[in-house]
């Protein structure tokens, strides 16, 4: 008999035929005796339609009421799952986060869990009842309710598995798996049946949606085994394990891409000690998330900078930079572009491999692609491109690297 965790997303439970259906396929797994906690997200659509009522209502609507609201999305999932389940003769019981001991920082819609009492839980489970639990929310030190942001229902099925010392943690989605690529832009993606968690740490960061990253570094600090599978088919997905148990070791084990950031340029800014961190500290101050960094050479004790920033922030940090930066240094000519994206290949096996940049570089120009940014890690190489020219890289990096082959072949030593 194990303890499993298992999570469905919002299309998993988008209607009421398919929450049943989650519910059947529960019952399965409920019958051979296993203790269950099942997390659950809102219905599809739910979470968006909430904010809508809440900008419909105030135009800055108070983050804590946002905060009181958007968690009623999945009270009513896992209320209609536990109807259903219990309609199929499973002893079910539905908890709101705060019933679960779920507890949280103060940072309403983008709280981050501190700890979970899984006492009543076990107590729960060791009379024989399914635990069905909200996703995405919690209680804060004052009492308050509290989100967990976009994808906080996969990090809050990691916290129960790792609290619970569950012995899996299945996240059900809508996707049979991690891929090699994304399988709409790549027709010959193919499913992992093995990923790291550093690798899914960076294909998450880089763009790939299946894991939220928060999640993947929960399961790596607690070393819960994570199984992503879809909701919809029978099949095997994709275990997110250590990497010593890892038993496929390639070199480069997908691509990924992001459209969601932007470039900005500053020329002109005086070279010496201390002009980063002023220059940074403002945008920084504003919440604003700074990635790839490139500095130019100095010349005549001057030199040029230029950085992404998340395109949802891009006009805030333009505003800043204008406003308080190029003043302060009495910079150059400041400059934005919002048509880029960044592709990135990821594996393990890089460190042990050279090559492997040079290659990516080659398949790039014999595509006519111009890298603008390059950044690195010991597992990951990310390019920005011109937006118009993602499809292209992504599949030719994804062919280049024999990812949709069995036995891809290894960089060159």
């Amino acid at each position: 008999m194990a303890l499993i965790v298992q999570k469905y997303g919002g299309t998993s439970v988008g209607d009421i035929e398919r929450i049943k259906n989650v519910a059947q396929r529960v019952k399965t797994v409920y019958e051979q005796g296993h203790k269950i906690v099942v997390v659950l997200s809102a219905m599809a659509g739910v979470t968006n339609a909430l904010i809508n009522l809440a900008h419909q209502m105030s135009p800055q609507p108070d983050s804590r009421e946002l905060d009181v609201l958007m968690a009623t999305g999945e009270q009513q999932s896992i209320a209609l799952f536990s109807m259903a389940a219990k309609d199929l003769g499973m002893h079910a019981h539905s908890l709101l986060g705060f019933q679960a001991s779920i507890k949280t920082d103060n940072m309403f819609g983008r709280a981050r869990i501190t700890s979970v009492n899984t006492a009543r839980i076990e107590d729960m489970l060791n009379r024989g009842v399914l635990v069905a639990v909200a996703g995405f929310q919690g209680l804060d030190t004052q009492g308050d309710v509290t989100t967990l942001g976009r994808g906080g229902s996969d990090t809050t099925a990691v916290a129960l598995a790792a609290a619970l010392k569950a012995d899996l943690c299945e996240i059900y989605t809508d996707v049979e798996g991690v891929y090699t690529a994304d399988p709409n832009m790549v027709a010959k993606a193919r499913k992992l049946r093995q990923i790291s968690y550093e690798e899914m740490l960076e294909m998450a960061s880089l763009g790939a949606k299946v894991l939220d990253i928060r999640s993947v570094a929960m399961a790596a600090k607690f070393g819960v085994h994570v199984h992503v599978r879809s909701t919809f088919s029978d099949q095997e997905g994709t275990m997110v394990v250590p990497e010593n148990i890892i038993d496929e070791k390639l070199t480069v084990r997908g691509v990924t891409y992001n459209k969601n950031d932007a470039r900005i340029r500053i020329s002109q800014v005086p070279d010496h000690p201390g002009t980063a961190y002023k220059l940074f500290a403002p945008v920084a101050e504003a919440g604003i998330v700074i990635d790839v960094i490139v500095q130019n050479i100095s010349k005549e004790g001057y030199t040029d900078l230029t950085f992404t920033v998340p395109k949802t922030d891009f006009q805030r940090a333009m505003t800043i930079l204008e406003s308080q930066i190029i003043p302060m240094f009495k910079a150059g000519k400041l400059e934005g572009d919002t048509d880029i994206a960044k592709v990135s290949i990821v594996g393990i096996g890089m460190r042990n491999h050279s090559g492997v940049a040079t290659k990516m570089f080659d398949v790039l120009a014999r595509e006519n692609i111009n890298i603008q940014l390059i950044s690195t890690s010991e597992i990951k190489i990310s390019c920005v491109i011109d937006e118009k020219y993602t499809e292209l890289a992504v599949r030719s990096l994804h062919e280049a690297f024999g990812l949709d082959k069995d036995n891809p072949p290894q960089a060159e030593a």
